[in-house]
C-alpha cells in the first residue's frame, strides 16, 4: 500500500510567512518614526486613515504612484539597500508637489522573489528617511513575496503618495508667457534612464567589476557610487517657492527628459524656452554619452541632464527664487523662460 504523500506547505512554494512576520516587525518602528499627528491608525491595520490638516477650508487631495524603475539592480549588483527607498519617496512626492500639495502619507509595496528581512528592513529605513525629508508619513503598505515571478534576490519596490492643499492653492498650467524658469540641480540620474545607462555602462564592459571603477577618470568615488547616488528630494523647497516667491508651476524631470517633461506644465499658448549651458552638467553624463556612444539628441531626450526639477516664477521673483532655492540647500538657476506660443518646450544654444 502507498505511504501517504508529504503535506505540502506555503513554504515549499516558495512564501516564507515567518520571514515576512520578521520582516513587518523590523519595519514597524521606521515608520512610526515618520507619523505626522494626522495620523489615526497604526501598522498592522487593513487601512490607514489619516485626517486633513487643520487650517484648510476647502482642502483637495493629490495623488501619484511610482518606482525606482530599474534601479533597484543596481541595489542589489552593490548589496547596499539602504538608499533606494528614498528614490521611492521622490519620485512620487516630487510629482504632487508640482500641483502645490503638501505631501501627508505614503504607502510602500515591496515584492520579492525570497524575502530577506535585513534587505526588506534597508529598503524601509530609506523609505523612512525620504519620508522624513518630505515631511509625510509612511502609514502602511505591502510585503509580497512572490516566487517564480521574481528570482530570488530580486526586488520591485513602488510606492503611493498622498498630498492635500487648498482648492484655491492648486496649480494647473502655466499661462503666463513672461515667467522665468528656475533650475533646481540633481547630482545624477535620479532614477531616470537606468536601463540605457546600464546598458551602456555596464553590459560588455571590459572590467570586471565595472561598478567599482571610477565614476569617470579622475573621480573620488565608484561608478557604483554614482549610480545609487539617491535622488534629492524637492518637496519642502517648492513648496516655499510656491508660497513666498508666487511660483506658477512647477515640472519634476523624470523620464522623458527635460523638455518633454517641462512641456507637461504649459498651458496651450506658452512655450518654454531652455538654455542648454545655463547649469553645470554632471560628468556621468558626458561618461554615458561617450561610452555608448549616445547622441545628443537621444542624451536630452532621455536623461534629466543635471536638473530635477523646474520652476515657473514670475520674472520680478526669478532672483529671490534661486536665492530661496539656495537656502534650501539646493544649487539653482535661471534656466529659461516662457513665451506666447503652441504649449511646447524646446532646449537652445545660449542666447537664442
Amino acid at each position: 500500500m502507498a505511504s501517504d504523500p508529504t503535506p505540502l506547505t506555503y513554504e515549499a512554494a516558495g512564501v516564507n510567512i515567518a520571514a515576512g512576520d520578521e520582516a513587518v516587525r523590523r519595519l514597524t518602528p521606521h515608520a512610526r518614526s515618520t507619523y505626522r499627528p494626522e495620523v489615526l491608525s497604526d501598522i498592522g491595520a487593513f487601512g490607514a486613515v489619516t485626517a486633513v490638516p487643520d487650517g484648510l477650508t476647502d482642502p483637495v487631495l493629490v495623488s501619484a504612484n511610482d518606482g525606482a524603475g530599474t534601479k533597484p539592480l543596481i541595489a542589489a549588483a552593490l548589496g547596499r539597500w539602504d538608499t533606494i527607498g528614498i528614490d521611492v519617496v521622490a519620485m512620487c512626492v516630487d510629482d504632487i508637489v508640482t500641483l502645490g500639495a503638501q505631501p501627508l502619507l505614503f504607502h510602500d509595496q515591496i515584492t520579492a522573489g525570497r524575502l530577506d528581512a535585513d534587505v526588506v528592513e534597508a529598503i524601509v529605513e530609506g523609505l523612512a528617511a525620504g519620508c522624513r525629508m518630505a515631511g509625510c508619513a509612511l502609514v502602511g503598505g505591502e510585503l509580497a513575496e512572490h516566487p517564480d515571478a521574481l528570482a530570488p534576490g530580486d526586488y520591485d519596490i513602488a510606492g503611493f503618495a498622498v498630498g492635500v492643499t487648498e482648492r484655491a492653492r492648486l496649480r494647473g498650467s502655466v499661462t503666463a508667457g513672461d515667467a522665468a524658469l528656475v533650475g533646481l540641480a540633481s547630482g545624477g540620474l535620479r532614477c531616470n534612464g537606468y536601463s540605457l545607462a546600464r546598458r551602456v555602462l555596464l553590459t560588455g564592459a571590459s572590467d570586471d567589476n565595472p561598478l567599482g571603477s571610477p565614476a569617470w577618470p579622475g573621480a573620488d568615488h565608484s561608478l557604483g557610487d554614482e549610480m545609487l547616488r539617491p535622488s534629492v528630494i524637492y518637496t519642502p523647497a517648492v513648496l516655499e517657492l510656491f508660497s513666498e516667491c508666487g511660483a506658477l508651476g512647477a515640472a519634476h524631470i523624470t523620464g522623458g527628459g527635460l523638455a518633454a517633461n517641462v512641456a507637461r506644465m504649459l498651458g496651450p499658448e506658452v512655450d518654454a524656452v531652455l538654455r542648454r549651458g545655463s547649469w553645470p552638467v554632471p560628468r556621468i553624463f558626458e561618461r554615458i554619452a561617450d561610452a555608448g556612444p549616445v547622441t545628443p539628441d537621444e542624451m536630452e531626450r532621455v536623461f534629466n541632464l543635471g536638473i530635477g526639477m523646474v520652476v515657473a516664477v514670475p520674472a520680478s521673483s526669478a532672483v529671490s527664487a534661486v536665492d530661496s532655492a539656495h537656502a534650501a540647500g539646493h544649487d539653482a538657476w535661471v534656466i529659461g523662460e516662457t513665451r506666447p506660443g503652441t504649449g511646447t518646450a524646446r532646449l537652445v544654444e545660449a542666447g537664442n
